[in-house]
């Protein structure tokens, strides 16, 4: 993983998490998602946290605004009214920052944890992944995920699930068939039910 993780672009998996944003209607921002504590506009919220977040994180800075590049408190009642245009600019700024080799070596800070760099990259990935997941599910929408991010998600998911899994960020793995797709058994893995519908 050493080795492979700076050459992981988180590109094409913000770019996928971009385009399920014009299929998300107002009506459905109240709907639930796979992520039980969430509802769409929570997890917006989360999404548009997050991308600060990582973003800070490449560029190993502390975060300007703690409050608004906060992964992990999203709440639809903070949702900036012009998310849809400011969401992908932050993804997009996230997916740039990690292009930077320096940013996969040392360490990373986000959300009050410091973790090798190499790491905090495959989770800021993981989170795109899995996150633009959930949103496609809750919305209606079809997900697909490259298969070079689809494996360094799944590497990574695999790895702690033998692990301590910290229940604030993981719930409880989910089995899938044996021969199941590698997204299918990322998402088990994060805790999530493949088949789950709206």
């Amino acid at each position: 993983m050493t080795q492979q993780s700076p050459n992981v672009d988180l590109g094409p998996a913000a770019g996928r998490v971009t385009a399920l944003i014009g299929g998300v209607s107002d009506d459905q921002l109240t709907a639930r998602t796979p992520c039980a504590e969430y509802v769409v506009g929570d997890l917006l919220d989360h999404m548009m946290g997050l991308a600060l977040a990582f973003q800070d994180a490449a560029h190993k800075k502390a975060p300007e605004d703690p409050e608004r590049s906060a992964p992990g408190r999203g709440s639809a009642a903070r949702l900036e009214p012009g998310w849809r245009e400011e969401l992908p600019r932050r993804l997009d700024g996230m997916a740039a920052a990690w292009r930077d080799p320096a940013a996969w070596q040392g360490s990373a800070q986000a959300g009050g944890v410091t973790l090798p760099a190499e790491v905090m990259g495959l989770v800021a990935l993981d989170e795109l992944v899995i996150h633009g997941w959930d949103l496609a599910r809750a919305t209606g929408q079809p997900f697909d995920c490259d298969a070079r991010s689809t494996e360094a998600v799944l590497a990574l998911l695999s790895q702690s699930a033998l692990e301590d899994r910290p229940k604030e960020l993981f719930g409880a793995v989910v089995p899938v068939p044996e021969g199941a797709p590698p997204l299918d058994r990322a998402v088990g893995l994060s805790g999530r039910n493949p088949d789950w519908r709206a």
